[in-house]
């Protein structure tokens, strides 16, 4: 992020990882944030916290948020009161995460000498569900929330995140006000298929808005979009990066600088992974949203080159703070074609115009000439002859007048600046356009150069000094690199494709370099006085420029290695090659491992012993969305269980007369559940794509003819909870949708049927959940998690030989578990690793679901006849790179027959030679046996 040029970063806190378990609040291990803030220190990152207690929100039909319950821990579901509203118990319930998060950030805020300039408290508090009869919006609310961020000790301003400029809780409201007021901009609606943009939009007017709702603070956009979310079924990351790509980036960015934003936070630069059941229900295990970087870190999108443009434009461009927008955009104003719409952001330190298609979904390329006012009057562009300037399909572009580059100004420029900086002896501008694009600019040069300097220009380039300006238009080369000096004035004229390659990195006591060539350039220092050290990674054989050294610099490493040889080009910077030579990779073939296999089901044995089990004896629910209809509660919350799988375990006593059994089950989107009589399987709900109905819940009928009267059966239930559902809806208590047993009832030819006294589990523990160090949320209810047979070190000796590519023959939840040791380079060499599960098949003959361990961490949960996700990245740190690993799968198979894997693969990408610091394993327990597991 610091090497795209971005000076800020954001983060949330998802207070369901922080307490698990009510009235204790974790913050260690890999919950511990002090290693976040010391990295945002070093890197000169600014910081915005985002904690909540509520951190995801409603937009567009759908949901842009990936956390279970929006963050919010299950244990709520029993509360009386309404989340996110005044409700003394919902209140009393947030206080001691509020208290114990808040401090911790306040001992990291700007004003003790830490990075963290803002504090958003809510998040998206901007619409009710009209039922509930409440007030809305309540200002007392949200100054209970704000009290707390404040007694902890908060002393940096609040912002807030209004779903649109709405108004809420801004400047001047009263109770609850923000600091400074923030709204929500995700034009792009949920649809990844739609790569048309038929389903979206682009907002005109945001300025407008702003200024009439909070005209005295910073245009605002604490989650501006960056990319797309995806579902259950979905078409997958790789298709929604194809619709929220470069292009969709680059008009959206373009059209938020034209409404004068100065407070824009990417939404997301990197999603990464909904490990260990963090997601909720609609949300698959990627949470990659198809950012700028990918969710296993390589940067190969063209939009992460697209925000590094222009956020390294924004930095060389500090007149456009002071700058004003105008608050509409014009057709046929600066430029004839009305198809064009330009948007003028007008200052004294140079004005700024926003080009764009009108109808911005438009792919045909237009040509016009546009008229610009300057100091030097207005001028029609391009003034010299015919050629007029483009703009290519689905582009946008800003234009600069009276636009200052140290000594000199840039009268007009058509095209686009991705940085200038004065060093000692010259001035460098580095333009960029599309290739075969026109372009021209108009210098006003520092007036003692105007007559006495030379200038020298590359060919293609046509100059025309005329006093003190200095007029020059060119065609953009798609091969080469063109440039124009004039003194201490040098211009480069460059390829779009090729300035992606370009990077602006500081240099303490001097002004920043500029490094051509590399994958990224992380950072660059001075040692011994004359030795100029540069980190960079590399993923191909790389000719490196290097811009702007300091002239007292005589040496030159890459990565610790001494530049033995370099030369000086024509424009007088440093030039190098970098010999990419990848190692070898030597990943293991999963099917080859040794493998063993465990029963994950075997409650459905005869010889099962329950009698440690939780029994279901809950008789009052405070859920209002959804009371059971059950003469004792069976919701999974009820009884501590909020992530993973529920197993139930119902006695009865058959009278005979049962012809089948009834059952409503709810696990939320695409959620499974399977039943069986004694060790008799009854049936299967697989779960469904189905975005028009709800497929949270479903209700089933079996056939359990030939009970006999007076004998005891025993009803075993599995229900997949995929997640709670979010709470966008203030009041809604959306989240309180349980999971587990709504109703059932036996079907009987005479009279009612038995009763049945259940039993229930999830992980072991429930809040008072076993493995501390993985989180609350990493386990769920099958027999080989609560063993925590997942973990590395299981006891193979009570585990039979088997592979999940055998599988099993018939229904049920097999576990199996193998080892292998990794010996990747990894000191120098970042190896990017994936495990590949089959490609989706719609069949459900043979269909299952299946959880993937990875030293103890569940990273993946896939659904063989749903997806869309197949591909797993585990990042290093999980994965041992110099070691020891163990691997668990959890296989569910839903259908007569059984199921298996029919291939498993672990790959890599391409290795990229890095200059990053080493990566640790993260330290967590292996296997020991459990008091009082079950």
């Amino acid at each position: 992020m610091a090497a795209a040029g971005l000076n800020t970063v954001s983060f949330q806190v998802p207070w369901c990882l922080y307490e698990g378990q009510p009235g204790v609040f974790r913050a260690d291990g890999v919950f511990d944030l002090s290693d976040f803030f010391k990295a945002a220190k070093e890197l000169g990152l600014w910081v915005i916290a985002r904690p909540g207690p509520y951190i995801r929100r409603l937009t567009s039909e759908l949901s842009d948020a990936a956390v279970s319950g929006g963050g919010l821990p299950g244990w709520l579901q029993r509360l009386v009161g309404h989340v996110r509203t005044a409700d003394w118990d919902y209140l009393a319930a947030t206080n001691n995460y509020a208290s114990n998060i808040a401090s911790i950030i306040a001992k990291n805020q700007l004003a003790i000498g830490g990075r963290v300039v803002l504090y958003q408290p809510e998040d998206g508090y901007s619409v009710a569900r009209e039922s509930i009869g409440f007030q809305f919006p309540d200002p007392g609310y949200m100054q209970y929330v704000e009290n707390q961020a404040r007694n902890a000790g908060v002393v940096v301003p609040f912002i807030n995140n209004d779903i649109w400029t709405a108004g809420h809780n801004a400047p001047g409201t009263g109770v609850g006000q923000v600091d400074i007021y923030g709204h929500s901009e995700n034009p792009f609606k949920d649809s990844c298929n739609d790569l048309e943009w038929n389903n979206a939009s682009l907002p005109d007017g945001s300025y407008r808005l702003h200024e009439k709702v909070s005209p005295s603070t910073p245009h605002a956009i604490p989650e501006f979009q960056g990319g797309i979310v995806d579902y259950w079924g979905g078409p997958g990351f790789s298709r929604c990066a194809q619709r929220m790509n470069d292009d969709s980036l680059r008009i959206l960015l373009k059209n938020a600088f034209a409404s004068g934003v100065t407070i824009l936070n990417i939404y997301m630069m990197f999603g990464g992974t909904n490990w260990g059941n963090l997601g909720y229900d609609s949300g698959y295990t990627s949470y990659d949203y198809a950012a700028a970087i990918a969710e296993d870190r390589t940067i190969t999108r063209r939009k992460y080159s697209e925000l590094k443009l222009f956020a390294n434009f924004l930095k060389v461009s500090p007149g456009y703070l002071s700058a004003t927008p105008s608050p509409n955009y014009t057709q046929g104003v600066f430029i004839p074609d009305s198809r064009i719409a330009v948007t003028n952001i007008t200052g004294k330190d140079g004005s700024f115009y926003v080009v764009r298609h009108a109808n911005f979904r438009s792919d045909w390329p237009l040509s016009f000439n546009i008229t610009l006012p300057t100091s030097w009057g207005y001028k029609t562009i391009p003034v010299y002859d015919s050629q007029q300037l483009t703009l290519s399909g689905r582009d946008s572009k800003i234009y600069v007048t009276d636009y200052p580059v140290g000594p000199a100004n840039l009268t007009y420029c058509t095209a686009e600046i991705f940085t200038w900086q004065q060093y000692e002896s010259r001035t460098v501008v580095i333009l960029y356009g599309n290739a075969d694009e026109t372009h021209e600019v108009l210098i006003e040069r520092d007036v003692k150069d105007k007559n006495d300097v030379d200038i020298v220009f590359s060919p293609g380039v046509h100059v025309n000094p005329d006093g003190q300006l200095l007029y020059a238009k060119w065609m953009v080369s798609g091969t080469e690199r063109l440039y124009l000096k004039a003194g201490k004035l040098h211009l480069y004229f460059v390829d779009r494709n090729a300035v992606y390659n370009y990077w602006v990195t500081k240099l303490k006591d001097y002004p920043p370099l500029i490094v051509n060539g590399p994958y990224l350039v992380r950072s660059a220092s001075i040692s011994e006085g004359n030795k100029l050290n540069i980190r960079a990674d590399f993923n191909a054989t790389t000719d490196v420029e290097i811009i702007g050294i300091p002239e007292t610099i005589t040496k030159v490493t890459i990565n610790s290695a001494d530049i033995d040889s370099h030369s000086i080009n024509e424009l007088g910077n440093w030039e190098t090659t970098f010999a990419y030579s990848p190692p070898s990779i030597e990943l293991p073939d999963l099917t080859k491992l040794d493998w063993r296999y465990i029963d994950s089901l075997p409650e459905i044995q005869p010889w099962y012993d329950d009698s440690a089990w939780p029994q279901a004896n809950v008789t009052t629910n405070n859920t209002f969305r959804q009371p059971p209809l059950t003469p004792t509660s069976l919701y999974g919350s009820d009884y501590g269980f909020h992530s993973g799988a529920l197993i139930f375990r119902g006695r009865f006593i058959a009278k005979g007369t049962e012809t089948a059994f009834r059952i409503v089950t709810q696990g939320g989107t695409v959620f499974a559940s399977s039943v069986w009589l004694n060790s008799t399987f009854v049936g299967s709900w697989p779960g469904k794509v189905d975005w028009n109905n709800n497929t949270a819940a479903h209700d089933d009928t079996y056939p359990i003819a030939g009970l006999r009267k007076g004998e005891t059966y025993i009803l075993t239930v599995v229900v997949d909870n995929m997640g709670l559902a979010l709470n966008g809806l203030v009041g809604g208590d959306d989240m309180k949708q349980p999971r587990g047993i709504m109703a059932y009832n036996f079907v009987t030819w005479a009279g009612d049927g038995p009763e049945i006294l259940w039993k229930v589990t999830g992980n072991l523990g429930g809040e008072r959940y076993a493995d501390k160090a993985r989180g609350p949320l990493n386990e769920g209810g099958f027999y080989a998690e609560r063993q925590g047979f997942h973990l590395p070190g299981p006891p193979r000796n009570e585990f039979l030989p088997g592979s999940p590519f055998q599988g099993i023959d018939k229904p049920g939840v097999a576990f199996y578990t193998a080892e292998f040791k990794l010996d990747l380079p990894s000191d120098k060499w970042d190896i990017p690793l994936n495990f590949e599960f089959p490609p989706i098949d719609s069949n459900l003959a043979g269909g299952y679901r299946a959880l993937l361990f990875v030293n103890g961490w569940q990273f993946g949960r896939y659904i063989s006849y749903i997806g869309p996700q197949t591909t797993f990245p585990v990042p290093e740190g999980i994965l041992n790179y110099r070691g020891n690993n163990t691997i668990g799968i959890l296989l569910w198979a839903l259908n007569a027959g059984g199921a298996h894997i029919s291939s498993l693969d672990l790959w890599a990408r391409t290795p990229v030679a890095t200059s990053r610091f080493t990566v640790s394993v993260v330290q967590a327990p292996g296997w020991a046996p459990r008091k009082g597991a079950y």
